[in-house]
């Protein structure tokens, strides 16, 4: 057994289920969802992160009629991330952006829902997948963990290689914990689409309304409600879904082990 415990949401909180706790999949469905807003405003409600992304395909788990899960298969915001992980022109590859279950959901929910997810993902056409994980644990600047850190365990059961980890960086992190990407300080700085949006952020979070020089605007907003973070890199794997490709995959590198003492120490 990899691990002792298996992550869910509910509002942006974190719990854990006991791993090896079995899915009764009679109970539930799997369908694909054709437009954003849905599935938007679950993982906005739910993903610790309280983010979308630039979503290609979204599959949703019902239980009863309702929501219980969604994966969302996403084109990250640089090309060069799906490039360092599968160096093959050609493919039709996306990234498992988002991936988040309510609480109620048994353990081996997890590599089920994922095993139906990539069965459609196949059937419309995607050849691989790359997907990263996250083990930096994250806190509020009150001491209060928001994201425990994870090391892939759904992927390493679902047979993905593992091809390392993404190179370290700095990341800046709002009071409550939550990332304000580079992604989103590029669009603030050239006032690209969604800049708005990201502006309406760093308001809430205590930075004053834009005024004067705008680039100055900018350097000080982002240093009065965010703090640097050196972030040492993510877990990365990949699906090769076309079988026919499979064999250009390089044999992949041992997994990452879970240090269990830890992750519980930071969940509770």
């Amino acid at each position: 057994m990899i691990t002792l415990h298996c992550q869910r949401w509910r509002e942006r909180r974190g719990s854990y289920r006991p791993a090896g706790e079995p899915i009764v999949t009679r109970r539930y469905e799997v369908e694909v969802l054709s437009s954003d807003r849905q599935a938007r405003a679950f993982v906005e409600q739910h993903h610790y992160s309280g983010s979308y992304v630039a979503a290609r395909f979204r599959v949703g788990l019902y239980r009863r009629g309702e929501l219980a899960g969604v994966a969302v298969l996403s084109q990250p915001s640089s090309q060069a991330a799906l490039r360092a992980a599968l160096p093959y022109p050609g493919l039709e590859t996306c990234e498992l952006g988002r991936f988040v279950l309510l609480d109620h959901v048994p353990a081996n929910g997890e590599s089920w829902f994922l095993a139906r997810c990539f069965e459609l993902a196949r059937a419309a056409g995607f050849q691989a997948i790359v997907a990263h994980a996250d083990p930096e644990p994250r806190h509020r600047r009150t001491g209060e963990v928001v994201f425990a850190g994870h090391i892939g365990t759904i992927y390493q059961a679902s047979n993905a290689r593992y091809t390392g980890r993404t190179p370290a960086r700095t990341w800046r992190l709002f009071a409550d914990g939550t990332v304000f990407s580079a992604r989103a300080w590029s669009k603030l700085r050239a006032r690209e689409r969604g800049y708005r949006y990201v502006t309406e952020q760093l308001v809430e979070h205590g930075a004053p309304p834009p005024g004067g020089n705008w680039d100055r605007w900018v350097r000080r907003a982002v240093a009065a409600v965010t703090t640097p973070y050196r972030h040492r890199g993510t877990h990365r794997y990949v699906w090769m879904l076309d079988r026919r490709h499979a064999r250009r995959l390089p044999a992949g590198m041992a997994y990452p082990k879970f240090d269990s003492e830890r992750a519980l120490s930071l969940a509770f």
